[in-house]
């Protein structure tokens, strides 16, 4: 009698049973995942059908080690079915640090009579799909077929030897043009002359401090900066003197201990560094190192790569459950880079590429989907698509996988440009290291590639209008410990083509990234001084990692000045101000009830059920509209909160109306708040903040429980005053309504140039029984909207 196959129920935090008929495919083949049986090691059968009664003519059937599977071949258009089934009888397990001998055939096609043979479990339920015509193809070679064509000479990363000799022609043409020149003035020559970075020490007493833990890791992206451009420079220059420091920085680098100050448990950042520097100078230094130092690099790269490997597979989980954000960077970061540096040279590596392509294929991005959002925000975003893009262009090079024609890939740009727009701050959800600046020149890097490779116009604007007004990038923390901008120069400049900058001129007015829940409204994004973008979100993704309780929150940027903020500062992860305000939704432009916000806590669990909705994001006569629920966002901490529903309405391209519907079981006070960078000037009813160039009129046309109360304050709750010392100050306003088992209120935003003063009139007809009647009149033009009463 088989054994019952245990199919487990999905929570949020888990990686869903897909592909089915609830969800639309966004590229061919499907890409198949489930929830694991078991955590022991396993081996699944895995079939699908063009009948739900698996005839073997028209099923095919293949074994995979891991709970995640993109076949080989595109499908022709037409509804399927599928299942899977877990072997009893042994074999394989998941390419984790402990690699079984038999892994790497647990993977392939099943014949009839292996399958026959074979000792498995009773079936999943069977799950239903359809394939449509015109989808995207992106199929992944088998992994018998996999690196068939893979370059196995020296270098490998980045360039391999081929590539290398056809570089350094680019070179001695072009020295300037190929950006070669000042990547050896900035890139090079500061390492030339100093000593090998020492091996960091350990935190007083092991315990982290913010600013140790930030040296630690950017000591160790010098180490990165050390190694990396003098082995490069002395390859293609052919300069003995420059291979010869790149020697001495990468055994210092060996020679550190493992399982010390900069191992994956004690600094995962600074790990993360030091793997890629060994990486690097193992690959493009190998040829130079005696058999004992190429045993002594190795030894350490492969342990360090160990590390990362058993975290993000065996402890983490992140084929279990994919919302671990440095876990899943870990692939791109370390895996990818260290596995190819290693790949014929120890059997794991293979086993390790292959997760990080699979998941890339299969899973990548647990942030985001098909329209190119990323949940975590804009900064975190430029930090993921960094990583990502350059373990993409080093697999590409290595052996010919291209994942970018993936549609994530191919419209992720989107994201940056409509919700990480440039000339814009405070005007992103999210962690933003950056958080009081404009987006930097990482961010308009990362676009750029995206331009490289969808030849996209807007992209390139992006790019042009970032670098020439992000002055002194290199200086800032958030650059100089992460990235080197003349060693990116230089791999883009000979990696993809030049494109022409358009400016967004015909920017879409509403963009709506269904897969993260944001809405971007922009009019005018190619002009900054008469630029208007309204941002709102109410994203499934909850308060989990670096999202927020901001649930139908919204930022208003207008006329090149921030109105309505993200507040707070950037002090570190985990500070008081991160944890106590910046997370909590008390500095956010939303509700609270009772005083109470969203559940943002430290149980993951809680945090991806507190989640919002965007139900309608539309254009309509008068303008563009958004209806967005937030009501399970507050179900652990408001549990009396029946409904919370924001409606936008964005009236003529001009002002803003928002409706807010709130319903208690009892009567509760309801918080209306905005936060800006200037004091606001404060009447009944109304509220004006004027800023340098631009100027926000606030009025509640309507509120069904009577006048607010309103009031505002320079303090930030619950932080330690030594985070914010000479800061400058930030005003929030709240606007307190009475106590009211349902409350409607609505409210009316003008946002106009400081110098072109203007007036939006409100009025409110409550005559009638069940709704009330608001009209909204500017320049001439009177705007309709029905409100229904709250009883």
């Amino acid at each position: 009698m088989k054994q019952r196959l245990y199919e487990p129920l999905r929570s949020p935090l888990d990686v869903p049973y897909r592909p089915d008929d609830a969800a639309e495919l966004a590229e061919n083949p499907p890409r198949f995942t489930w929830m694991p049986g078991r955590l022991e090691e396993s081996v699944y059968a895995l079939q699908w059908s063009e009948t739900p009664e698996f005839e073997p003519e028209k099923t095919r059937t293949v074994w995979t080690p891991l709970n995640m599977y993109t076949p080989d071949a595109p499908f022709a258009p037409g509804t399927y079915y599928w299942r899977y089934a877990m072997r009893t009888d042994g074999g394989g397990g998941p390419a984790g640090a402990r690699r079984g001998p038999e892994l790497m055939q647990a993977e392939g096609e099943a014949d009839a009579r292996e399958l026959e043979r074979a000792e498995l479990t009773t079936w999943s339920r069977v799950r239903r799909f359809t394939v449509a015509d015109g989808l995207p193809e992106t199929p992944l070679p088998p992994r018998r077929d996999r690196y068939k064509s893979a370059k196995l000479g020296r270098p490998r990363l980045w360039l391999t030897a081929d590539g290398l000799e056809r570089f350094r022609e680019t070179v001695r043409e072009k020295p300037e043009d190929s950006g070669y020149t000042e990547f050896l003035e900035r890139s090079v020559r500061p390492w030339l002359n100093r000593e090998p970075i020492a091996e960091p020490e350990p935190y007083p007493g092991h315990k982290r401090v913010p600013h140790l833990w930030r040296k630690m890791y950017m000591d160790c992206q010098e180490l990165l900066y050390g190694v990396r451009h003098l082995s490069v420079a002395g390859a293609v220059s052919r300069n003995g003197e420059w291979t010869s420091r790149a020697k001495e920085w990468l055994l210092a680098a060996a020679s550190w201990d493992v399982d010390g100050p900069t191992s994956r448990d004690y600094n995962d950042e600074a790990a993360f560094r030091v793997a890629a520097a060994l990486a690097w100078g193992y690959d493009w230094l190998h040829g130079e190192l005696g058999e004992k130092e190429r045993a002594l690099v190795r030894e350490a790269l492969f342990r360090r790569t160990e590390q990362v490997a058993a975290h993000a597979i065996e402890r983490s989980k992140i084929h279990h459950a994919p919302f671990d954000s440095h876990a899943v960077r870990s692939l791109s970061s370390v895996l990818v880079p260290c596995s190819i540096a290693l790949f014929d040279e120890v059997p794991e590596a293979r086993d390790w590429l292959d997760y990080a392509v699979e998941y890339f294929s299969a899973m990548y991005t647990p942030w985001g989907g098909a329209d190119g959002g990323w949940a975590e925000g804009g900064q975190y975003w430029t930090t993921g698509m960094a990583f990502v893009t350059e373990a993409i262009n080093l697999l590409r090079k290595f052996c010919g996988i291209d994942f970018y024609a993936r549609p994530f890939f191919q419209k992720t740009g989107d994201f940056a440009l409509y919700c990480f727009t440039p000339g814009t701050s405070r005007a992103s959800f999210g962690d933003q290291s950056n958080l009081g600046e404009p987006p930097g020149l990482k961010t308009a890097f990362n676009i750029r590639q995206f331009a490289g490779v969808t030849g996209n116009p807007w992209y390139q604007w992006y790019y042009e209008q970032v670098k020439a007004a992000d002055k002194d990038p290199e200086s800032k923390f958030y650059n100089y410990g992460w990235w080197d901008f003349p060693f990116d120069e230089m791999r883009h400049r000979y990696d993809f083509p030049a494109v022409a900058a358009e400016p967004p001129a015909g920017a879409e007015r509403l963009k709506w990234f269904r897969d993260i829940g944001w809405v971007a409204m922009h009019d005018r994004m190619h002009d900054p001084d008469s630029h208007v973008m309204l941002l709102v979100k109410s994203s499934p993704y909850g308060s989990i990692s670096h999202s927020h309780g901001d649930q139908n929150g919204f930022l208003l940027h207008a006329y090149g000045e921030p109105l309505a903020i993200e507040s707070g500062y950037y002090v570190a992860f985990n500070t008081t101000m991160h944890r106590n305000w910046r997370r909590q939704t008390i500095s956010t432009n939303s509700l609270l009830i009772d005083g109470i916000g969203q559940y943002a806590g430290v149980d993951a669990r809680k945090c991806i059920e507190a989640a919002g909705c965007i139900e309608a994001a539309e254009e309509r006569e008068y303008g563009r509209y958004v209806r967005a629920d937030a009501t399970r966002a507050y179900r652990e901490t408001v549990p009396y909160l029946e409904r919370f529903v924001r409606e936008i309405h964005y009236m003529d391209d001009s002002y803003i109306v928002m409706v807010d519907s709130v319903d208690c079981k009892r009567p509760a006070r309801v918080d209306w708040l905005l936060h800006a960078l200037h004091r606001a000037e404060l009447r009944p009813n109304r509220f004006r903040i004027a800023g340098a160039r631009a100027v926000l009129d606030g009025q509640f046309v309507y509120v069904s429980s009577g006048e607010m109360e309103l009031s505002q304050t320079d303090e930030f709750a619950g932080v330690d005053p030594a985070e914010i010392e000479g800061l400058p100050a930030q005003w929030h306003l709240r606007a307190t309504t009475r106590p009211a088992a349902s409350h409607r209120i609505v409210s009316l935003l003008a946002p106009m140039p400081a110098n072109e003063p203007s007036y939006v009139s409100a009025r409110v007809d409550d005559q009638g029984h069940a709704a009330v009647q608001l009209y909204f009149t500017r320049n001439g033009i009177t705007r309709h909207l029905e409100v229904a009463k709250a009883y």
